[in-house]
């Protein structure tokens, strides 16, 4: 498993530096980690006035795709309404489109080579799959959140707090990965190091059964890494068991039945799992009465929509367009309800220099090689 893994992370951290070499307005220095970030209010603003065609466009068939961050069938019957909203945001922009396909990936990277391919026109994906991508793919806007109750990098005052709740009127453009472990003898043994203010040492952690997800997801393994690599000066690949989960759904699952002791996940994943915590995975008491948290990351900047750069329907006219459109369903009742399936509440206009943080980090893993 760790030579797997070191492969796939060698490889793909060498098409992120190439993909991030470009840009070197930014001044910052992976030396600085983002631990002080604070959560940054933000407004979801419309753009400026979107040139309407003076005729109609005719296009055929839209194919957006989604990364596979929860169930995939979960994403697919969320997303449905999704279809209508943007056809008719986009008529009134002028483009008659015949057709949207909602596709979900097979993982994170196949989304990504589907925009480098053009078979995949718009993609809904993390900041590091489109650092790694961005060769192929343009990014146009930039996803806001709720913040979180508890904002903090300090793992124990995740536990003393729980559970987290949203704060809408507090919108952020980042979030912080977890690390969490569950209800396990070796998940409550480490729980009680943590929240009994023990330090944590490099042999307790990698004697725990973890689970992460591909290697260019920013919560699921980039900024965990990051994170191991900042305080014991390891990273996900020197684990000796470390299993590649294909959804944060199935590694809850796994979680849940003690297969695993812990797992990396996005901040709010325990409250995406909460019900099912007690329904489909089989426990008893409260997802948030069996997991703790063991370590924070730094802050992630938010989720993008990507957009193809060699899709046959994809021109400047057209981005802008796609640009307008979904900062409007994010500003409607109906638009909030379909994004909330990754916890998106709006949209902002996004420059690929809001992601060199992302690209900083991918430079920094391939230096642990």
């Amino acid at each position: 498993m760790k030579r797997f893994l070191a492969t796939m992370i060698a490889g793909i951290s060498c098409v992120a530096m190439l993909a991030g070499c470009g840009n070197s307005a930014s001044t910052e220095t992976v030396a600085e980690p983002a631990t002080t970030e604070t959560a940054e209010t933000t407004e979801t603003t419309e753009t400026a006035a979107v040139e309407t065609p003076a005729e109609p466009v005719k296009v055929d068939k839209l194919t957006i795709g989604f990364v596979p961050s929860r169930d995939p069938d979960e994403i697919v019957t969320a997303t449905e309404p999704l279809k209508e909203l943007l056809t008719t945001e986009l008529a009134g922009l002028g483009y008659e489109v015949g057709e949207v396909d909602i596709t979900v990936g097979t993982s994170y990277e196949a989304v990504g080579e589907g925009l480098s391919a053009g078979t995949i026109d718009v993609g809904l994906i993390p900041g590091g799959t489109y650092v790694l991508y961005e060769d192929g793919c343009d990014v146009i806007l930039t996803a806001t959140r709720d913040g979180l109750s508890i904002e903090s990098p300090d793992a124990k005052v995740w536990n003393d707090n729980k559970p987290t709740a949203p704060t809408p009127e507090n919108q952020v453009t980042f979030y912080r990965g977890l690390i969490i472990a569950g209800p396990s003898d070796a998940g409550k043994a480490i729980s009680e190091k943590v929240n009994n203010g023990e330090e944590i040492t490099w042999e307790d952690l990698d004697g725990l059964n973890w689970s992460v997800m591909n290697s260019s997801s920013s919560a699921g393994y980039i900024y965990p890494s990051l994170w191991l690599q900042s305080n014991y000066e390891k990273h996900i690949t020197d684990l000796t068991h470390a299993v590649q989960a294909d959804s944060y759904g199935n590694a809850f699952a796994r979680l849940a039945s003690g297969q695993i002791d812990v797992l990396c996940c996005y901040a709010d994943a325990r409250r995406d799992n909460e019900e099912k915590w007690t329904t489909e995975f089989g426990r008893t008491d409260s997802i948030w009465d069996e997991t703790n948290v063991i370590g924070v990351t730094d802050g992630i900047y938010n989720d993008t929509i990507s957009v193809s750069k060699t899709s046959a329907v994809m021109d400047d006219a057209f981005k802008s367009a796609l640009t307008q459109a979904f900062i409007n369903i994010g500003n409607t009742d109906a638009g909030k309800e379909v994004i909330s399936i990754y916890n998106h509440n709006g949209y902002v206009e996004a420059k690929p220099e809001d992601y060199e943080s992302e690209r900083k980090a991918q430079e920094l893993i391939k230096s642990m090689q």
